[in-house]
């Protein structure tokens, strides 16, 4: 004999796809269902309405299909309000506790829905009394005696809708584009960045040292410059070979200038490092006159925080880098909240930490040579990522090409090839 539960969805779910995931969702859970009401939005801006009966062959396998689709928005017509237990010790969630999405998520706590703050994927959602407040809480922030939400009745999930305004391009819909990027695609990026600042957004971008070995320093330290980026996220690589670079016009020894490898160059590296231990920091190197163009030089010179979460396998590391994991994750926390945008370019280690803890309303573009990287990003949970298959040294001067171009701005005028300004750059370290 079968059992059946009843769920209904709301807002803009046919165009965005959802009721389509549902359905697919409870069949491939071996389920079935029946449409009760189907009500569809006459216009653009209508929302549509539909109320389903969800059939299992038993509780255990209906709660299984329930638990899947409540990821996409369906709620159960009765919802009961939330079950709280607390946590036994620090960094201890009780039994069954209700693992997040990144969407938006609210709680029915003593009779009102209450929004759930700072929403990011797999963490505990915490509530507390007296405030009337619930707060996304990762499990390293868990303290003993926190009132943690179990179970999955009482908890509402928003996935994010096609957006009903007109766009310069989709980010609603996790795609990966096989082709080598057009200047119609990157127009549509540029355009969306110039949209979002002159809205007040802000844009985050998440850096690996392919973009410097590529060649494409130049433009994203000209992307900076200019306003569009408000934080960047990177590890120890970045910023150690952008400081090579600007030293000594190499990237991992090769002089970038000529494409051939550096007789000792493969010292350069730990020489960058070494010269901004003997300054203390990224910052007083600019300072002191060390550092003289470059990614990290805009940064310090434009007051953009960088955040260069460190890795087992990192030389030095610089003293910027945050060598403790969970101080960088903390910090990539704090800033993330804040973006409308975020970049993430030629790094899948920082793309899928960052992306895990973006709430799923950030529009997100990763871009990297390898489709198996934009797909690894996507499968972690980030879909509501755009890829795109290019390399950085493509990307990025194009970008900037764009930006330039729709925003009435001068061309960048350093002259490819030639040493940053105020530099004296050598080949090779003393």
């Amino acid at each position: 004999m079968q059992v059946f539960r009843e769920v209904d969805l709301k807002g803009h779910i046919i165009d965005s796809g959802i009721m389509t995931k549902v359905f697919d969702r409870i069949m491939d859970k071996g389920g079935n269902f029946e449409i009760i009401v189907f009500e569809v939005g006459k216009r653009k801006t209508d929302p549509s309405y539909a109320r389903l009966k969800v059939n299992a062959d038993d509780e255990e396998q209906l709660a299984a299909i329930l638990s899947e689709i409540h990821r996409f928005g369906a709620h159960l017509l009765e919802e009961k309000e939330i079950t709280i237990k607390p946590a036994e010790g620090d960094r201890i969630v009780p039994k069954g506790f209700y693992s997040t999405t990144h969407h938006k998520t609210s709680v029915k706590y003593r009779g009102r829905w209450i929004l759930v703050d700072r929403i990011e994927m797999d963490c505990s959602i915490v509530v507390y009394p007296d405030g009337g407040s619930a707060l996304c809480t990762p499990l390293s922030k868990l303290k003993k005696g926190d009132l943690v939400v179990v179970g999955e009745e009482g908890v509402r999930v928003e996935p994010p809708e096609r957006p009903r305004q007109v766009s310069h391009f989709e980010f609603m819909h996790g795609t990966v584009s096989p082709e080598r990027p057009s200047e119609t695609i990157i127009a549509r990026v540029a355009a969306e960045m110039i949209a979002l600042k002159r809205s007040g957004g802000k844009i985050g971008l998440v850096g690996g040292p392919a973009i410097i070995h590529t060649g494409a320093a130049r433009a994203l330290a000209a992307i900076i410059r200019r306003g569009y980026i408000d934080v960047l996220f990177a590890g120890n690589a970045l910023a150690t070979h952008d400081i090579e670079y600007n030293l000594y016009g190499t990237s991992l020894g090769m002089d970038l200038c000529t494409g051939k490898p550096v007789t000792g160059g493969h010292k350069n590296h730990l020489y960058a490092i070494s010269e901004v231990m003997r300054s203390g920091s990224i910052r007083k190197a600019v300072e002191d006159g060390v550092i003289t163009g470059g990614i990290m030089y805009e940064c310090v010179r434009g007051n953009i925080p960088f955040l260069l979460a460190g890795s087992i396998r990192d030389d030095g590391p610089l003293p910027d880098v945050m060598t403790d994991a969970v101080v960088a994750q903390d910090q990539i926390r704090e800033h993330v909240q804040d973006c409308g945008m975020v970049l993430m370019i030629a790094t899948l280690l920082h793309s899928v930490a960052v992306g895990n803890c973006l709430p799923s309303s950030v529009k997100t573009i990763c871009v990297d040579i390898n489709p198996s990287s934009l797909t690894k990003l996507m499968d972690r949970g980030t879909m509501q990522a755009i890829g795109v298959v290019s390399d950085a040294g493509t990307f990025l001067p194009l970008l900037e090409k764009q930006l330039d171009l729709q925003s009435g701005a001068d061309l960048i005028c350093d002259i490819p090839g030639e040493p940053l300004p105020g530099s004296e750059r050598r080949t090779s370290a003393p």
